[in-house]
């Protein structure tokens, strides 16, 4: 008798863990589960819909192209009919000095927003959050928040007429004092300062908010605590608001070092001219006037795989320093 309870344990045993008609009947019933959950939530899944025909249509297709960068296209045979020719746009673009003139430029300005431009958003975000008075915490947080919504075309003329030599208020300041008149966009010592200080100030309120988001999470009882400890506002700061953006700040940094690469190609198009192309001229412009004024597409699609390429490795990278650190990461 009981030879032959063991003998049926074992069995069991061996559906469960070693597959059976038992794991394959639970397969059925977690698809049937799926399949309703579908069904009952189709109004929500069509609202989706467009979302992912438009990553579909304009982010996963276009991969298709990429193979130009390792053809010699030509517009009448196509892209699969055009010959290959390897790495041969990539020995090319490597070997040309303009190019890595235009990549140390690309990385300098990156470094200068990272460097600045992040840690702007997570000040302004404890600054508001000390904030008591709602009515004038709401007043500042939309004056932030309006630059975003303003294109780089308008901000673009807007600052060339600030930075006037001739009718810019900053000019006609220095003018008071017996100075100089500067062309600020036009002078390459001043360019990459004007385009990292501009870039803060239109990005810093819309980058505030998943902080400001993080810290209206936090349990007041925490602050409260603090207060019965003797803590000041600093310290609540320090020992309890910050250390509870510690996983927002270590994701958002995995993403602002992915985009060292990478470039605000509306800014920089709008703002630059030839005079500061030395010190102003970046990746995402090179690839607009190889690409579209030369029609060298091949060059240019090199340069833009050049960019993926570098962008997923430093995200990778930085993902696996900070889960290393902290344990937090996008994947």
């Amino acid at each position: 008798m009981i030879f032959n309870i063991s003998t049926k344990k074992d069995s069991l045993d061996q559906k469960l863990f070693k597959g059976g008609p038992l794991k394959v009947e639970n397969n059925i019933v977690i698809a049937k589960g799926r399949l309703h959950s579908y069904v009952k939530y189709k109004y929500l899944m069509l609202m989706l819909l467009p979302a992912l025909v438009y990553y579909i249509v304009f982010h996963y297709v276009p991969i298709y192209g990429l193979l130009i960068a390792f053809k010699d296209f030509k517009f009448i045979e196509g892209i699969w009919a055009s010959p290959w020719v390897g790495f041969e746009h990539f020995k090319d673009l490597f070997a040309l000095g303009s190019f890595w003139e235009v990549l140390r430029n690309t990385i300098i300005i990156s470094i200068y927003k990272l460097i600045w431009g992040f840690p702007a958003p997570i000040i302004l975000s404890l600054l508001l959050n000390e904030i008591y008075n709602v009515h004038f915490k709401k007043v500042i947080q939309t004056i932030s928040y309006l630059p975003h919504f303003l294109s780089w075309v308008i901000l673009g003329g807007i600052f060339l007429q600030v930075l006037s030599p001739s009718t810019g208020p900053i000019n006609m300041i220095l003018r008071y004092f017996k100075l100089e008149p500067v062309f600020f966009m036009a002078n390459p010592r001043w360019f990459r300062s004007i385009l990292v200080t501009t870039g803060i100030w239109k990005s810093v309120g819309w980058g505030s908010v998943i902080y400001i988001a993080s810290l209206a999470a936090i349990n007041p009882e925490l602050y409260e605590a603090c207060t019965i400890d003797g803590a000041n506002r600093f310290q609540k700061a320090l020992h309890v608001s910050i250390p509870s953006l510690i996983p927002v700040i270590s994701i958002m940094l995995i993403f602002a070092v992915g985009g060292v690469i990478n470039d605000d190609f509306d800014q920089v198009f709008n703002m630059y001219n030839e005079a500061v192309y030395k010190v102003a001229d970046v990746l995402s412009t090179y690839i607009y006037r190889v690409g579209l004024e030369s029609m060298q597409f091949e060059r240019a699609t090199a340069v833009g795989l050049f960019k993926n390429v570098i962008a997923f490795t430093l995200i990778s990278v930085a993902n696996s320093i900070t889960k290393k650190i902290n344990e937090y990461g996008i994947w």
